[in-house]
C-alpha cells in the first residue's frame, strides 16, 4: 500500500466561515505575507498575539474583509484603529489605519476603509488584523485560508 500526503488546499481569496454567510477576503490586495501569526494567550488576561500581522506597506489601502458597519474609528493609546462589526457576533479590528470613516458608516467587502499608517506595533509598517467572536479572539486567517491539517490518504496498490 502506498501512502500519499494530501496537503491543505491552496489559500483562497475568500472562504465562507461559520457563522458568516458571505465570504471574507484579505484586508489588503494582493494577499499579503503573514509576518506574525495568531498566538492567543492561554487565559484572556495574559499577553499574547490576538491577531495576525500582515506585510502591508504604509500608505496601502486597507480593505473591509467582509460587509459590515464601522463600530469604532479612532485612537487607542498611540495607534489608529478601525473596528468593523460584521454581524453574527464577528468584529474585525485593523491597526494602524488612518481613516475618515466614522462609527455607523456601512462598508461592503473590499471597500477601502483607510490606509496603513505609520506607528503600528511591528518593527516596519504592517497591518494588524484581529477578529473577535463575541469577546473571544479567533484566528482571522480561517476566513481567508484553508487551515485544516494535512491528512494521509491510503492509496490502493495498483
Amino acid at each position: 500500500m502506498l501512502l500519499l500526503a494530501a496537503g491543505p488546499a491552496a489559500p483562497a481569496t475568500s472562504v465562507a466561515a461559520d457563522p458568516a454567510d458571505a465570504p471574507w477576503s484579505w484586508p489588503a490586495s494582493p494577499a499579503p505575507a503573514v509576518l506574525r501569526g495568531f498566538d492567543p494567550p492561554p487565559e484572556p488576561w495574559l499577553s499574547g498575539h490576538r491577531g495576525v500581522d500582515l506585510a502591508v506597506p504604509a500608505g496601502t489601502a486597507v480593505l473591509s474583509p467582509a460587509d459590515g458597519r464601522i463600530s469604532f474609528s479612532g485612537w487607542v493609546v498611540d495607534r489608529r484603529v478601525i473596528t468593523i462589526n460584521h454581524g453574527d457576533g464577528l468584529r474585525s479590528s485593523l491597526l494602524a489605519v488612518a481613516s475618515d470613516l466614522q462609527a455607523g458608516d456601512t462598508v461592503s467587502a473590499g471597500d477601502s476603509v483607510g490606509t496603513v499608517a505609520e506607528g503600528g506595533h511591528c518593527p516596519t509598517a504592517c497591518l494588524h488584523w484581529g477578529v473577535r467572536r463575541g469577546e473571544t479572539y479567533i484566528n482571522p486567517l480561517q476566513f481567508v485560508m484553508d487551515l485544516r491539517p494535512s491528512v494521509l490518504l491510503a492509496v490502493p496498490d495498483g
